[in-house]
């Protein structure tokens, strides 16, 4: 599949608001209100069930640089998004002490894919994997670090991507919980596991 890939910025905003706003969270209608905020919000159950305050705090914070990931394109369309961020810029992953692994200092954190249901199991979340991982050792990160859960599930339940992506891209599996893997690659030689 011919597959463009872009970093959300402030001038490709409206692509990722017209993405969030068409899918179809058909499985997990949960979802409907997220826009990837999640892992950005940290307030009451009650504040997060209000989809116009999320889709406007995403699109604050985008504008603002901090929160990034990446879009896949097909034919300029928007298929596929990529939640990828400096591990320090995720307000969520400060609150878990298991989530913790040393230094967080220089490491990219991938937390979430979404990809429209008609382009799953074509390789779009592995072409973003690709690139971010590609960017973030360009940008000098010294390793990029995913959650992914451990319980065999459907592909619309793996919003952190499944495991066997990730190790055909070699990461490896630095912690294990009971229900997810933290998991690890390194993008330089300088600091090796």
């Amino acid at each position: 599949m011919d597959l463009t890939i872009k970093p959300v910025t402030k001038d490709n905003v409206n692509d990722y608001l017209y993405f969030f706003d068409n899918m179809q969270f058909k499985e997990n209608s949960d979802w409907n209100i997220c826009y990837c905020y999640s892992y950005h919000f940290i307030g009451t159950a009650e504040e997060w069930n209000n989809k116009e305050k999320n889709r406007d705090s995403a699109y604050r914070l985008i504008r603002e640089g901090k929160m990034r990931g990446y879009l896949a394109y097909k034919d300029n369309m928007a298929i596929g998004w990529c939640n990828a961020n400096d591990k320090m810029n995720y307000e969520r992953l400060r609150l878990y002490d298991d989530i913790r692994t040393g230094e967080p200092q220089n490491i990219g954190s991938i937390v979430c894919f979404v990809i429209d249901p008609r382009y799953r199991n074509q390789k779009v979340a592995t072409n973003l994997l690709k690139r971010v991982c590609d960017d973030y050792k360009e940008k000098g990160y010294r390793m990029i670090e995913a959650y992914p859960e451990k319980k065999t599930c459907g592909m619309e339940d793996h919003f952190a991507g499944p495991l066997s992506m990730y190790m055909k891209q070699n990461f490896k599996i630095i912690k294990e919980f009971d229900n997810y893997y933290i998991i690890q690659k390194q993008l330089n030689d300088e600091n090796k596991f």
